[in-house]
């Protein structure tokens, strides 16, 4: 990973409440694209407006648990606020779109544990296959650590084989979801 912050970055470096701060890296892809991962703020809520509705349906469904087609203001002013805390979400840009097309998004809320978070990461379709939702997540799991959590889960549909592939190469632990058969809960522990 790098640290570079390219000139084209939509937004200036985020810092959590405590002051520190949360880096831009640049990261090359298998296909040898390159994307700018960082940390998600409120000037993306037209990019994840964008980068949702851009999603398949499968996509959407499997990342929101329900079929939506478009998300709500509300919905999208929830997702970009973030605390950098006790929540933190990653954006990947594309280069293709001069850092500004969110292509991939990876997220934590702690739980009623504080020391558990719930997680997401959701790669547009068309960049799937393509290693970006291992580096969302590495930075995800990095940034957890840091923060001093001590379990990930991710609550999934059975039949989404991407993420259980995801889970399975980044070392979680899947179970069936004893409330739902549908489901999968994926578990690290770090």
């Amino acid at each position: 990973m790098s640290n570079v912050q390219p000139n084209a970055a939509p937004a200036a470096p985020a810092a959590d409440p405590a002051g520190h701060f949360l880096p831009y890296t640049v990261e090359t892809l298998a296909d040898q694209r390159k994307v700018l991962i960082r940390p998600m703020n409120p000037g993306d809520a037209d990019a994840e407006r964008d980068f949702i509705t851009a999603l398949s349906p499968q996509s959407r469904r499997y990342r929101f648990q329900e079929q939506i087609r478009e998300p709500s203001p509300e919905m999208v002013a929830k997702l970009v606020d973030v605390d950098h805390v006790n929540d933190e979400a990653f954006v990947a840009l594309s280069e293709d779109s001069e850092f500004k097309a969110i292509v991939g998004v990876s997220r934590y809320a702690v739980s009623t544990d504080p020391l558990a978070c719930e997680i997401a990461v959701t790669v547009r379709d068309d960049w799937q296959g393509r290693g970006l939702g291992t580096v969302l997540m590495h930075r995800l799991i990095d940034a957890a650590r840091e923060r001093g959590i001590k379990r990930m889960v991710s609550l999934d549909f059975a039949e989404n084989r991407e993420m259980a592939h995801l889970a399975h190469h980044l070392g979680f632990t899947t179970e069936s979801d004893p409330d739902d058969r549908a489901q999968v809960v994926h578990t690290l522990v770090l």
